[in-house]
């Protein structure tokens, strides 16, 4: 396997003029409280997304905008900077409509400032505003690089804002997306876990925050530019993640080494940006450290095209890959296959759902996110929160237990893969099956 010393700078930020699928989205900015003078920058460069990316945006601060016909043509929209109460009741109930109906939310930095004595928004936003120090540099660990708000970035994304301290962690029932690293500036609150953008699947919609944007500054960095459209692109729909709440897993693969790893087989990996990307084969990347019982397995991957790789589980130590292929399961990555051995299936065993399949996947060129749910003979597949497969294994000369692997197809298969890790599951009551 080729590993790099280092690893390469972050990635470019993503392509801004590309076009996307049509859309609509309405950013309102309306304050009851301190008024950001950054406003009018922050709703030009939405403007702007939506034209280099093919959505419309309607900007107001119109509180009567809030009625159910008139937001049903929205696929989002974004609170920027809002303060204090904004909407009547009435306005209130036509937005918890609007999400109850799959409608999506973008809350942009003072958004957690807003409408305090409003449960239902405190729920969508994440958690409310606290405090803030003085604008000034700090350092943001990057967690999930994998969702189009936070693909494009490093490990480390250092940059000038201003820092809000929140009134309580969002990480229980949102996925936390990145956090600050309270060592690097003044004034931090919230001590080593310390979320500033997340996002959630909330009441039947979806919803992105960050806490970014308070400068004038922020609205013209290609950076910020490619957080704030991955933001709304997951909050319309155009593009899929999953966030759903995660703690507890352990990393096996942090985007820093592969201790632990062994490559089986031709071919091998290499390692840049965080990211392991297969090269030749056909070969497996297998983890020896140990083998797996009950066990939640979580992975983002990326196909440069119509490629082919996969994840392997339940098969013994060895250094021929072909015997992951003999003794365990293959869940498949493979755009244009048969369809019980496409993306989602497990390989010849069992198609996946094609119709979820299809709704939850991203198409070549981004990332999406794989739970791999072992609990003794069961084997689930989740496509960016989506479950898409739901698999027994009743051959009892093979078990679902044992080792993971990666597959290297190929010289012309390239598949990429960040942030791999684990979780043990409690063993499963025993279903008198094997």
């Amino acid at each position: 396997m080729a590993v790099p010393g280092s690893a390469a700078p972050r990635t470019a930020a993503p392509d801004t003029t590309a076009k996307q699928a049509d859309g609509r989205v309405l950013v309102f900015s309306r304050t009851a409280g301190f008024r950001h003078d950054s406003i009018p920058e922050g709703i030009a460069a939405i403007e702007d997304l939506g034209a280099k990316n093919g959505f419309t945006v309607d900007a107001t601060e119109d509180p009567t905008a809030f009625r159910q016909g008139n937001l049903n043509q929205y696929d989002a929209v974004v609170f920027l900077s809002t303060t204090g109460d904004v909407l009547d009741t009435n306005q209130q109930r036509a937005f918890e409509h609007y999400i109850s109906q799959g409608g999506g939310y973008v809350g942009v930095h003072a958004a957690a400032d807003t409408e305090y004595d409003w449960p239902f928004y405190g729920g969508l936003a994440g958690a409310y505003f606290e405090s803030h120090p003085q604008i000034q540099p700090a350092a943001i660990g990057v967690e999930d690089r994998a969702h189009p708000a936070t693909a494009h970035l490093g490990p480390v994304w250092e940059r000038t804002d201003e820092w809000y301290n929140y009134r309580t962690n969002p990480r229980e029932h949102a996925h936390v997306l990145a956090t600050l690293d309270e060592t690097s500036y003044t004034g931090g609150s919230m001590g080593e876990d310390h979320p500033i953008s997340w996002c959630q699947e909330y009441e039947g919609g979806r919803a992105f925050y960050t806490g970014l944007g308070h400068t004038k500054e922020s609205y013209a960095e290609p950076e910020f530019l490619g957080h704030l459209l991955g933001g709304i692109r997951y909050a319309t729909g155009a593009a899929r993640a999953d966030c759903r709440p995660e703690t507890g897993y352990e990393p096996l693969f942090d985007g820093t080494g592969t201790d632990g790893w062994k490559q089986a087989g031709p071919g091998q990996f290499t390692l840049e940006d965080g990211t392991l990307t297969s090269t030749g084969g056909m070969g497996l990347l297998w983890y020896e450290g140990r083998e797996f019982g009950s066990y939640s397995l979580k992975l983002d991957w990326r196909m440069a095209g119509d490629d082919n790789s996969g994840v392997f589980v339940g098969f013994p130590a060895s250094d021929d890959p072909w015997s992951a292929v003999d003794s365990g399961y293959e869940v498949q990555i493979d755009a244009t296959d048969a369809e019980d051995r496409t993306t989602g299936s497990v390989y010849t065993f069992q198609a996946a759902d094609i119709e979820a399949r299809d709704a939850a996947l991203n198409p070549p060129g981004e990332w999406n996110t794989y739970e791999i749910r072992v609990e003794g003979e069961r084997l689930r597949v989740f496509l960016n929160g989506v479950l898409v497969n739901d698999f027994r294994n009743e051959d009892p000369e093979r078990s679902l237990q044992g080792h993971i692997g990666l597959q290297n197809h190929g010289d012309e298969d390239e598949v990429s893969f960040r942030n791999i890790r684990v979780k043990e599951l409690p063993a499963p009551p025993d279903e008198g099956g094997n």
